[in-house]
């Protein structure tokens, strides 16, 4: 009888051994596991910002420049022109307002004192607007139609031109794509680029999609 509970004592004290030695085992392992993520987790950032470091043609993510002296409208034109040129270009206008009965709170070519003369207009030609003064012309907006593209850096963009397509030219502003109101036109997607690379300017240029491909672009300006 006695053997038999020294047999029992012993098997207890082997179980209640063992029993520690798993509670061990299992805190030891939760500790091993929330320090091993903790690392992980570090290495991880170190890692992305080494990446970011190491390429050199990423210096930041600011959206990309349309510089206009790059832009060619239709292949021809730079950003201003005479009218001539416009009227050879584009052909005859379709329609005329007077920049005093539009009231835009920002003209192209306003006066020092922010005045604009009483003559001056915006002339339109198939959905794009173009401001004029006397003999010279801008282009404020610009609709890319069948017959309308403008040659970037050398690379034609129109109406064909899709998003994938403006994605390997500004990836940057690609990733920032919003949506906007457009008078007359509804909601389109829209990507915003810079006009120079040193941000002198406290305007942008708006490139608006519409169905997946390009539609329009337009000069921003703050009032």
């Amino acid at each position: 009888m006695k053997n038999m509970k020294k047999v029992v004592i012993a098997a207890i004290l082997v179980l209640s051994v063992s029993c520690r030695n798993k509670e061990i085992k299992s805190v030891e392992n939760i500790g091993t596991s929330k320090e091993t993520e903790v690392t992980i987790s570090k290495n991880k950032s170190k890692t992305d910002t080494s990446d970011a470091n190491d390429i050199p043609h990423i210096k930041d993510y600011q959206n990309e420049v349309m510089n206009q002296e790059d832009i060619l409208f239709n292949g021809r034109l730079k950003k201003y022109f005479t009218l001539s040129e416009f009227e050879t270009v584009f052909g005859k206008n379709d329609s005329i307002k007077l920049l005093l009965e539009e009231e835009p709170c920002y003209t192209i070519f306003e006066n020092k004192d922010g005045s604009v003369d009483p003559e001056d207009k915006y002339l339109y030609k198939e959905g794009s607007r173009f401001e004029n003064s006397k003999d010279k012309v801008a282009v404020d907006e610009f609709k890319f139609t069948k017959s309308n593209f403008i040659l970037f850096k050398g690379v034609k963009l129109d109406s064909a031109t899709s998003i994938s397509d403006l994605q390997k030219i500004f990836p940057n502003a690609t990733k920032n794509i919003g949506s906007m109101d457009v008078y007359k036109e509804g909601k389109l997607q829209v990507i915003q680029l810079r006009e120079d690379e040193n941000n002198v300017s406290d305007g942008h240029i708006n490139i608006f999609i519409k169905n997946g491909k390009l539609y329009s672009m337009h000069w921003w300006f703050p009032c």
